[in-house]
């Protein structure tokens, strides 16, 4: 992550709401991607995947079986492979992983 310090959300609302901002987003790019999809053929093929992460993440919040600091979210190998051009909400997603990693920042 290059040496940067992400900044991690600082309590289960706002870290709740993080998820649902990224939910949200990914909405959009769906939204994108049938707009114009000779330009955005690329995003079908992690759009999918990316989803089905961060929903089975909300899901284990509202059921309460989540746990932090598992590893790596899933949807990290998306991260990591596209450019911000091509995932512009990438920063929010590696604030999403870090919070999970360390923990809320209180």
């Amino acid at each position: 992550m290059n040496n940067v310090k992400i900044a991690r959300a600082s309590s289960t609302d706002e870290y709740v709401r993080m998820i649902e901002q990224a939910l949200d987003d990914v909405w959009d790019l769906h939204q994108s991607i049938e707009f114009d999809e000779d330009s955005m053929a690329y995003a079908r093929e992690f759009i999918g995947p990316l989803e089905k992460s961060l929903k089975d993440l909300y899901q284990s919040m509202k059921d309460g079986n989540y746990e932090f600091a598992t590893g790596d979210l899933a949807f990290m190998a998306i991260v990591e492979k596209y450019h911000d051009a091509q995932l512009p909400f990438k920063f929010l997603l590696k604030r999403i992983n870090e919070t999970h990693m360390k923990g809320l920042d209180v």
